[in-house]
């Protein structure tokens, strides 16, 4: 999938939402434990119900990987039916991969060629022959880690060199070397507020993947207050919130309602800041 395209289906659908499929089995309905492959069941539903109101699904490979193979077949099967029954929608997998470059030259291979979805999560720190493969792939994206939303974002993230550059804005300025807006996102956690703006100094066209809107205390109005552009500029990430809020038989319907009620907000966002996708 292309920027134009992705744009498009941003203002086509009013929703920038991207549904986090972070599937743990300990926490499904219990009732989907009988079937076969209740993991693949649970996504198959959170996907049929709240794709009206989002633009992209995030599954998370740790927690497919950490089954074992039922495990890699549920992710396998899960990509396969968003490709085929919901074929408008963004796919990334968030596996943070990055490695020397044969490594990460099979890894592209895994995820762009076997999976084929849209974009993969690539952590930066071993610097360009670790990011450069997944880069040769047309209409394929890599979602570098920048500025995350976890407590331990501070040891490195915001470390400054001599010049008073912070870590972070470095990762940003030398990836700019590496990619452009039409084949590189950054993933920039919703906690961070302000900072956005010190993001979009740096990168003020690209997208940024946004987790931590939700369970994890992000705004979303400062995210969008910051770090919208007129092309949108986001895809804002939830997980807990959504997929996670009711444990009951009629877990999907309550999942639909709270992707609903982000939709409706990012709706209001969309319109409040103007947005108009540029030709």
């Amino acid at each position: 999938m292309d920027r134009k395209e992705i744009i498009e289906q941003i203002f086509a659908k009013k929703t920038f939402l991207c549904v986090g499929l972070d599937t743990d089995i300990n926490k499904i309905p219990p009732h989907l434990l009988e079937r076969e492959n209740p993991v693949f069941d649970f996504n198959k539903a959170i996907v049929d119900a709240t794709a009206p109101y989002c633009m992209a699904y995030k599954p998370n490979l740790a927690f497919y990987e950490s089954m074992g193979t039922k495990g890699l077949v549920a992710f396998e099967k899960t990509i396969k039916y968003i490709q085929e029954h919901h074929p408008s929608h963004f796919i990334i997998a968030d596996a943070k991969r990055g490695d020397i470059g044969n490594t990460s030259t099979m890894y592209a291979r895994t995820f762009f060629e076997e999976y084929d979805v849209d974009s993969l999560t690539v952590a930066p720190y071993m610097g360009e022959d670790s990011v450069k493969p997944f880069l040769e792939y047309k209409d394929k994206w890599v979602v570098l880690l920048a500025l995350t939303s976890n407590r331990g974002s501070l040891d490195f993230q915001l470390t400054e060199n001599a010049k008073g550059e912070r870590l972070f804005e470095q990762v940003l300025k030398t990836s700019l070397q590496w990619g452009n807006k039409n084949n590189m996102m950054y993933v920039v956690g919703a906690t961070q507020g302000e900072m956005f703006k010190d993001v979009r100094k740096i990168v003020p066209e690209s997208f940024l993947l946004v987790p931590g809107v939700g369970a994890q205390g992000g705004s979303l109005q400062d995210v969008c207050k910051h770090g919208m552009t007129k092309d949108c500029g986001l895809i804002v990430n939830s997980s807990r919130g959504i997929i996670y809020a009711s444990k009951d038989k009629d877990f999907a319907e309550v999942a639909a309602q709270k992707a609903k009620e982000l939709q409706i907000e990012m709706e209001a966002e969309l319109n409040k800041m103007g947005c108009t996708p540029v030709k």
